[in-house]
């Protein structure tokens, strides 16, 4: 049975974003080892779980039915109550990587974790499945190969767009701030300039609506090789699916 890594910081990761990989592939059969800082359980960013503080824009911001109910399943589960810690995770133990994203200020440490980018670089160095969705992305695209260069560099990619980033950001400066911010530069820009060509970064089609378990050509996903990614919670269903085929298939 394989095996996945699933790193998360202490706080504030996107919910879809870990839960429905969890789900789909806890549902394939293949087990799923949280690491986090410290060894203690995360936490996903509580506004998006709950849509606080978004107000009219909730129903469209907060994670919808699929992936609260998701979260809940794993919020309960034995490897999610007993991840390992950054330190004590290690590429060789496993047969996947995936990193997901999430926006708020938590994200920080795990998005900057040197320990986390010397695992990213294992991975792509081993040749395994290694999923990004989202932020996770920029994780991946900080992580660099024996050369210096990012991991990403050479391959094509998704991560969350410009034009999605911008538009949450401008519709709730007025009361959250930079909260859909995470760092002065949009995660398209650091991402593209981290790749071989511009060109290489894809934004799929502009779409608010959100994939699910029956409707998976909602969602977008980009594949080079054994690297999939995807850009935001609305692709979630479609990246786990495509994921658990990457690693069911060898």
């Amino acid at each position: 049975m394989p095996t996945v890594l699933v790193p998360i910081p202490t706080a504030d990761f996107d919910p879809t974003e870990a839960a429905v990989p969890w789900k789909v592939l806890r549902a394939r059969g293949i087990a799923v080892v949280f690491a986090t800082p410290d060894g203690n359980p995360g936490q996903a960013d509580a506004r998006i779980l709950t849509g606080r503080g978004l107000g009219v824009l909730a129903p469209v911001l907060k994670a919808d039915a699929n992936g609260r109910q998701a979260y809940a399943e794993m919020a309960a589960s034995p490897e999610f109550l007993h991840p390992v810690t950054y330190a004590q995770a290690r590429i060789a133990d496993v047969q996947g990587l995936l990193l997901p994203g999430g926006h708020a200020p938590g994200m920080k440490p795990y998005l900057e974790s040197t320990q986390l980018q010397t695992l990213v670089a294992a991975a792509f160095a081993a040749q395994i499945p290694v999923g990004a969705i989202c932020h996770g992305v920029v994780l991946a695209a900080r992580s660099r190969d024996e050369g210096g260069r990012s991991v990403l560099y050479g391959r094509k990619t998704t991560a969350l767009t410009k034009p999605m980033e911008l538009t949450a950001w401008s519709l709730t400066r007025a009361w959250l701030g930079d909260y859909y911010r995470t760092y002065p530069t949009t995660v398209e820009d650091e991402v593209t300039a981290s790749l071989a060509a511009a060109g290489d970064f894809m934004r799929g089609p502009m779409s608010t609506r959100r994939d699910s378990a029956g409707r998976l050509e909602i969602g977008f996903t980009v594949r080079d090789r054994q690297y999939l990614s995807a850009r935001w919670p609305g692709d979630a269903h479609r990246f786990a699916t495509e994921f658990a085929g990457m690693l069911q298939a060898g």
